[in-house]
């Protein structure tokens, strides 16, 4: 049973596709739930994480620095088979915990990204278990209707390009490597969001309702320029000489033109989406 705090962060998340106050606003927040190792039931917790190119995210089992790890943390190692909301998906994830190396490196990002981390580890004499969470099940987004789907997606997507934003924005003189992964990310997630509405989602909307095919040929064809900008972000951040000033001219061009898209889309799909999919 989640302590009181955790369950008014846990409600408020449900409540809130994601978003909530306090000390996680404006943070990156997921729901993990775990089998108890002893009792088999399952607990949710409130957890901060960091993206991961993609295919998996990150979390820290630090608990605030404390002498032992979490419960969550004995939990999943009993039993990696773990349940990730996100305030858009819930999906099946497979934990692993990351050792040697790759542990290393990758909470070295995380103390590049945010001190907090290392000071978690200062006051302790364990180390902080990194744990990688790769979605292995999962089904669309915990919305009613494709009208409320499609409104969930955009609004992540523009929740976590202005965080990035702000992310380089605050950034010092050079590009952080958890600050390029977070880059990635966000621009894999667009690409594969967008792959997905140009093979399955306007097809079959074109299907339905004949009329809407020169909106979707122009949503189509703002994909290819989108995809174009993405393209170009991706070089810069990837080189090794990159700094925050470019990363930040590319990211603001991409967000003033995905903003274009997304409310020409809503505009003329909303209205008609639930009819076309009942």
């Amino acid at each position: 049973m989640p302590n009181d705090f955790n369950q008014q962060v846990i409600d408020e998340f449900r409540a809130n596709d994601g978003r909530v106050g306090g000390p996680f606003e404006g943070g990156r927040l997921i729901l993990l739930t775990t089998t108890g190792a002893r009792s088999g039931r399952p607990h949710t917790n409130p957890l901060a994480f960091l993206p991961d190119g993609g295919e998996r995210i990150l979390v820290i089992a630090s608990s605030g620095g404390a002498p032992k790890h979490p419960a969550w943390f004995h939990n999943l190692v009993a039993n990696p088979s773990v349940t990730v909301e996100d305030g858009v998906f819930t999906y099946q994830a497979d934990a692993v915990v990351l050792t040697g190396d790759e542990r290393d490196e990758a909470f070295a990002r995380a103390v590049e990204a945010d001190p907090g981390w290392a000071a978690y580890q200062a006051g302790t004499s364990r180390t902080l278990p990194v744990v990688a969470l790769r979605r292995s099940a999962g089904g669309p987004p915990n919305a009613a209707s494709p009208s409320a789907q499609l409104m969930l997606i955009h609004d992540a997507f523009r929740r976590e390009l202005a965080l990035v934003r702000k992310e380089i924005a605050a950034s010092g003189p050079r590009l952080g490597a958890q600050l390029r992964v977070n880059c990635l990310t966000v621009c894999h997630g667009l690409h594969v969001h967008h792959t997905g509405e140009d093979a399955a989602i306007f097809p079959m909307l074109t299907r339905a309702v004949p009329e809407l095919t020169p909106t979707v040929d122009r949503l189509s064809a703002e994909h290819e320029q989108i995809a174009a900008l993405l393209g170009e972000l991706r070089e810069v951040i990837v080189a090794v000489d990159a700094g925050p000033g470019q990363v930040l001219l590319d990211v603001e061009r991409l967000i003033e033109e995905l903003e274009r898209h997304l409310t020409y889309e809503e505009e003329q799909l909303l209205p008609i989406l639930d009819a076309a999919f009942r």
